[in-house]
């Protein structure tokens, strides 16, 4: 690659350049070889409980698999539990095994949801991610204040109206219009304020 960038590879600066980036994206694709049940680690738990619970704005940092650019940003969570919970601490790094490998915002968001929905069979599952990629700011159409907003809405949150309205509430984010059925929606191009909130 150095060579056809037309780089000498043998100058000083790029001597251990290829053992860089070869170690950056072993740990940047970390999310391929790990294992879903490790990483939750027995953090499944019985528990009278039926309430919503939410873990909002975790950071993530992920690969475009279509130019290799990084997009970034957060991911809201919420579910409502059917007898079980997750650990806390756990659904970070599940966002973490999704986002480490060569992705599409889309599919991450959907990989989440169903994940937790595997695991723990809620009564519904909610999953807002909102992201800026460089392959839109650095190159193409180079809209440097954009960022993208996806969501998968499943069970209860899907059918009602209202419980889906709490978590956008809560999560202060914008009603979100366009599909909100089990699979992740492209929601916003750009930033839109929620009612009452000053945009960031």
């Amino acid at each position: 690659m150095l060579v056809e960038l037309g780089e000498d590879p043998l100058r000083e600066g790029l001597l251990n350049t290829p053992m860089r980036v070869e170690k950056a994206l072993r740990f940047l694709t970390s999310g391929y070889t790990a294992d879903v049940d490790t990483v939750l680690n027995d953090a499944l738990f019985t528990v009278d409980y039926n309430e919503m619970v939410i873990v909002k704005d975790i950071d993530f940092y992920s690969l475009c698999e279509h130019h290799l650019l990084p997009f970034f940003g957060r991911c809201h969570i919420a579910y409502i539990p059917q007898g079980r919970v997750i650990g806390l601490s756990k659904i970070p790094r599940l966002v973490e095994v999704f986002a480490r490998r060569l992705q599409i915002q889309e599919r991450m968001t959907n990989q989440i949801a169903e994940t937790v929905r595997e695991k723990i069979q809620p009564l519904g599952v909610a999953v807002v991610c909102e992201a800026t990629h460089l392959c839109m700011s650095m190159r193409g159409v180079e809209k440097q204040n954009s960022f993208a907003l996806t969501s998968s809405m499943l069970g209860t949150f899907q059918s009602d109206a209202r419980t889906r309205m709490e978590f956008l509430e809560l999560i202060k984010r914008p009603v979100l219009t366009g599909s909100l059925g089990g699979g992740a929606s492209l929601l916003s191009a750009t930033p839109v304020p929620a009612a009452g909130c000053s945009s960031t």
